[in-house]
């Protein structure tokens, strides 16, 4: 990870507590993690603390996987010596990663060009009028285009963090990275970056009590109108307290639910991919292998191969 001056604290935490701690609960570590920085002090956002002590810039060029700085003031142009050794990583093909205003360092080092990113909202009219031949998706809470993921508003910075690792080494050692986090597990990236209401009004209009009864229940045939039912209100009011609370639809909700039981099936050495449909509520295996392929960009062999167990 490659931090300038006035970088934000709090995605450098976010990167640094997901990719940088050791997992002994996992039985392994998952990353090789270094930060580095073109200058041996570099002043943090608004002169909260000085970072010292970190690799030099130097150490970018052996990433497989680069984060790039973000910072408050996106007007600002970026020093020559990181642009320049972001277009290295990226000729040589390694993964890169721009969190929150870290779009606007990607799309100034020019490898942005018609590729689809997002950033944080308030950022949206600006960014498209700097870098109009980037694709930007402005209500999104992450973007995931092969080598470039980029991740909307700061807290967004976790949910791309835990996909990352969910990409590289399966949702159950994702899940075991949010359950030590306390955050949520899955948050699709196609979620809305702004919901209504974070936190219920009074009376309560939580949907904790029936998220918690479908997910003990995915394998059943759970509707909209069922869980609408359970909720004890109609599938309209359900509709809009998902958007509202979680940025997503019920039906959208409950199909990446079960799409992580299934992934989480496979990888405890569940091979019979009917069964895994079955027992996930996914139904059949063409349905199976549908989603899996647009979520993950894996066939249920494929990832049985690179999760499942014995896999290196």
């Amino acid at each position: 990870m490659i931090v300038d001056e006035n970088s934000n604290p709090f995605e450098l935490g976010c990167a640094t507590e997901i990719f940088g701690l050791r997992r002994p609960e996992i039985g392994r570590d998952l990353y090789d993690f270094r930060l580095c920085s073109p200058s041996p002090r570099t002043l943090m956002r608004d002169g909260f603390f000085t970072l010292t002590g970190v690799a030099e810039l130097a150490a970018a060029d052996e990433a497989d996987t680069l984060i790039v700085p973000n910072r408050p003031d996106v007007e600002v142009p970026r020093r020559r010596a990181v642009l320049d050794a972001i277009r290295r990583a990226h000729a040589r093909g390694a993964r890169l990663i721009g969190l929150c205003s870290g779009a606007f360092t990607l799309a100034e080092a020019g490898v942005l060009d018609g590729r689809r990113a997002t950033a944080h909202w308030q950022w949206a009219d600006a960014f498209r009028a700097r870098f109009p031949g980037v694709l930007l998706e402005s209500d999104v809470l992450f973007v995931d285009d092969g080598d470039i993921l980029t991740s909307a508003g700061s807290a967004a910075a976790l949910d791309l963090g835990l996909h990352v690792v969910r990409r590289d080494h399966g949702a159950e050692v994702a899940n075991s990275v949010s359950r030590r986090l306390v955050f949520a597990a899955h948050r699709d990236g196609g979620q809305r970056q702004f919901v209504e209401r974070p936190l219920p009004d009074v009376p309560d209009e939580s949907l904790a009590p029936v998220l918690s009864w479908a997910q003990a229940r995915l394998n059943a045939p759970l509707t909209v109108a069922g869980l609408a039912t359970r909720a004890a209100v109609s599938p309209a009011t359900l509709h809009r307290r998902f958007q509202a609370q979680l940025g997503t639809t019920p039906l959208a909700w409950l199909t990446g639910e079960r799409l992580a039981l299934a992934c989480r099936l496979i990888e405890r050495g569940e091979s019979r991919f009917d069964v895994v449909a079955r027992a996930s509520g996914l139904g059949t295996t063409a349905n199976l292998r549908a989603l899996m392929r647009r979520e993950t960009g894996l066939t249920p062999s494929a990832y049985r191969s690179r999760f499942g167990p014995g896999a290196g």
